[in-house]
């Protein structure tokens, strides 16, 4: 590990990490059907997802300060700029193949670069100064809201007064907040850490040489990597597993919604409950829906069984 790193840093990102897989692993198991389809939209779930982005952006921010701790060292920022925002053009353009209609467009990725933008001056000034802006952004949305900011363009500020139908949005309201505390924080603590540094003789790693070989800060110090691998290889997993073994099927509330539909059209009773359960059926017998993740194409398959089912007097 070089100098300029912090063990306890790297760790702590190398726990949000874990955390965001397991995150990202309940949205997938619901997406396939193996878990209940409004379990990531629960309140607990919910929770989960915005603590691990507020821990992302808190522990960027006290990374900026480590990185810049005696100056701003340009190169190495435009750097890591360059590579974020590489990184979160890659998740909109991976995103917009899967989720046309709900591609991320303004991410964390996303934010943590705009954001780092913005924590430029407070890098240069008192803690009591970041976290002042940190405040702004937390708080700027109970003041600034307003249908003005509701064009497309603009969503990604965080003041509109409606919600953009997208994967992940961390706009910069209140999202950058996060950053600038961990602007505050990493300022607080830098004078502590370079203290214990130099009592210690270890530089920027003031714990034992076995610790710095430990799994749980390499996750930290390869986080962006991990995320962008992560979902994918997740995706595939589960369209596999859902192909071989497809997740099995509630028909019972399939049957009821079905012939619901059916008899609003003005089909009879028992005409729309034989189709229905023929329909489902023959969905679960055929395996059609194994491994769709589009609900437009989820809807035309069984579209097709059920005519099929009514062409048959099933």
């Amino acid at each position: 590990m070089n100098q300029g790193r912090w063990w306890a840093l790297d760790a702590a990102r190398g726990i949000a990490v874990l955390a965001m897989i397991v995150f990202h692993l309940i949205w997938d198991l619901a997406h396939f059907g193996y878990a209940p389809a409004n379990l990531p939209w629960s309140a607990p779930v919910k929770i989960f997802g915005h603590s691990i982005a507020f821990a992302f952006l808190f522990i960027a921010g006290v990374a900026l300060v480590l990185a810049n701790r005696d100056s701003m060292r340009w190169p190495a920022f435009w750097r890591r700029f360059a590579l974020i925002g590489a990184a979160a053009a890659l998740v909109t353009a991976g995103t917009y193949a899967l989720f046309p209609n709900a591609f991320v467009f303004f991410g964390i990725l996303h934010c943590i670069a705009v954001a780092s933008l913005i924590a430029v001056p407070f890098l240069l000034a008192p803690w009591s100064v970041a976290l002042v802006g940190g405040a702004f952004f937390l708080l700027g949305g109970a003041f600034f809201t307003s249908s003005a900011f509701n064009a497309d363009w603009l969503q990604w500020i965080g003041l509109s007064t409606s919600e953009p139908m997208t994967q992940d949005w961390r706009p910069l309201f209140p999202w950058a907040g996060a950053l600038l505390l961990g602007v505050a924080a990493g300022k607080l603590a830098l004078p502590v850490y370079g203290k214990r540094a130099r009592v210690s003789g270890e530089g920027a790693n003031p714990l034992p040489t076995h610790a710095k070989r430990e799994w749980l800060p390499f996750l930290g110090r390869h986080s962006l990597l991990i995320y962008l691998a992560h979902q994918p290889a997740l995706f595939a997993l589960l369209m596999g597993l859902a192909y071989l073994m497809p997740p099995a099927v509630e028909a019972t509330e399939f049957v009821a919604s079905c012939e619901a539909r059916c008899m609003e059209d003005g089909g009879e009773g028992k005409i729309c409950h034989d189709a229905c359960q023929c329909t489902a059926r023959e969905a679960i017998r055929s395996r059609a829906l194994a491994g769709v993740t589009d609900e437009v194409e989820r809807g035309r398959r069984l579209n097709e069984i059920a005519q099929k089912c009514a062409a048959n007097g099933r």
